[in-house]
C-alpha cells in the first residue's frame, strides 16, 4: 500500500472535496492510501488586514507538526498552496512531492510563488490543459487530470416533472463567482419577462444582489453538501457564465459536470474547458453575447425534446469521462509514478 500525505485547504474548501477527499475510497482500493491534513484555519486569509499576520502564525504552527509527519508517509500531494500565494512549509515536506492545481493561481501576486511551487515538486496534476500549459513552463513531468464528479451520487431526477411546473434556470457556486451571474442578469430579465413562469434557482453561499430581476422569480437555496444534488435535480437548464480571462480560463468546468451528471442540459460560456466539453457531444449551447444567451435559453424553455436529449447525452459523457470509476485508476497511476 503507498501511503501519500494530502494538505488540503480546509474541510469546506471545494477543491479538497472534489480533488482529494472523494477518490479516497476509490484510490484505496487501487492500493493507495491517502491520509488528509486539512487546515483549521483555511487556505485564505481573513478580510480583515489587521488579523491576517496572527492567523498566518497560527496557520504555520498548526501545519508544522503535519509537514514533519510527512516523512513517514510515501509521498506528498500538495493540493495547491499551504497558504494561499506564498511558498512556506511546502519545501520541508517529504518527497516525491506532487503539487495538485485546479485554477490559475499563476496569475496572483505576479506569479512567483506558483513557479516555485512547480520547481519544487517532482510531479504537478493539472485539472485542465491551459493549466497544464502554463505549468509545463516549469515542469516538465505534468499530468492532466479533470475533477470528477461522483455519478452515483449525482444522478437524474428519477420523478417526472409535472407538465404545469414552473421551468427552473439553475445556477450553483459560491458567492465569490456571483459576478459572472450579474454579467448575464440581461439576458435573464429578458428571457423571464417573455416566459413568466420561469424560476431562476441560484444555489450558493449568500444571497445574490441582482439589480434587475424581481425577487419573486429568484429562489434562493443556501447551499450545503446534504441539499446540492436534490438542489440541481430541481433543475430544468444549467448556466455556466463566464468572462473571457485568463482567471476563467483555468477554470476546471465542474459546475458544468455536475449539471450534466443530473442529466440536465446546459448553456455555458464557451470559454477555456467549458468549450472543450461542449466538443464532446450534443449536451449544451455555449453562449457569448446577450443575444446568444437569450435565444438558447429560451430554444431549451420551449423545447422539452431538445432538453431531454442534451440531458441524456450530457450523462453519457460524464459517465465515460469523468465519472470517479474512470478518473481514479488515472489518478492512482499519476500517485503511483507511472
Amino acid at each position: 500500500m503507498t501511503r501519500i500525505a494530502a494538505f488540503t485547504g480546509g474541510l469546506s474548501v471545494p477543491s479538497a472535496r472534489f480533488r482529494v477527499r472523494q477518490y479516497i475510497p476509490a484510490l484505496r482500493r487501487d492500493g493507495i492510501d491517502i491520509e488528509e491534513f486539512a487546515s483549521a484555519f483555511g487556505q485564505y486569509p481573513p478580510r480583515a488586514r489587521w488579523v491576517r499576520p496572527f492567523w498566518a502564525l497560527a496557520t504555520l504552527a498548526e501545519r508544522l507538526p503535519a509537514v514533519v509527519m510527512s516523512h513517514r508517509y510515501d509521498a506528498v500531494l500538495l493540493q495547491r498552496e499551504i497558504m494561499s500565494s506564498f511558498v512556506t512549509l511546502e519545501p520541508l515536506t517529504t518527497r516525491p512531492r506532487i503539487l495538485d492545481v485546479d485554477d490559475a493561481i499563476f496569475l496572483q501576486r505576479g506569479g512567483g510563488f506558483a513557479r516555485k511551487l512547480a520547481e519544487l515538486s517532482d510531479k504537478v496534476i493539472c485539472g485542465n490543459n491551459y493549466l497544464a500549459e502554463w505549468f509545463g513552463r516549469w515542469n516538465v513531468n505534468i499530468d492532466v487530470i479533470p475533477t470528477a464528479v461522483d455519478t452515483e451520487r449525482y444522478l437524474p431526477n428519477a420523478e417526472t416533472k409535472a407538465s404545469d411546473s414552473p421551468l427552473v434556470i439553475g445556477w450553483i457556486g459560491t458567492s465569490g463567482n456571483y459576478k459572472y451571474l450579474y454579467g448575464i442578469e440581461g439576458a435573464l430579465e429578458k428571457v423571464m419577462r417573455t416566459h413568466p413562469g420561469t424560476r431562476l434557482k441560484v444555489v450558493g453561499n449568500q444571497l445574490p444582489e441582482f439589480r434587475h430581476l424581481k425577487l419573486d422569480q429568484v429562489d434562493f437555496v443556501p447551499w450545503s453538501e446534504a441539499i446540492e444534488v436534490q438542489a440541481i435535480q430541481s433543475m430544468d437548464i444549467g448556466i455556466m457564465p463566464l468572462e473571457d480571462s485568463l482567471w476563467a480560463r483555468g477554470k476546471c468546468s465542474f459546475k458544468m459536470l455536475q449539471y450534466l451528471a443530473t442529466g440536465l442540459p446546459v448553456v455555458v460560456s464557451p470559454v477555456g474547458m467549458n468549450a472543450e466539453i461542449l466538443t464532446l457531444g450534443e449536451l449544451g449551447i455555449g453562449a457569448t453575447t446577450e443575444k446568444q444567451w437569450i435565444d438558447s435559453l429560451i430554444a431549451l424553455l420551449e423545447n422539452r425534446t431538445l432538453r431531454a436529449r442534451f440531458g441524456t447525452e450530457g450523462r453519457r459523457v460524464v459517465e465515460s469521462s469523468f465519472s470517479i470509476r474512470v478518473v481514479a485508476p488515472r489518478l492512482a497511476r499519476s500517485l503511483r509514478g507511472e
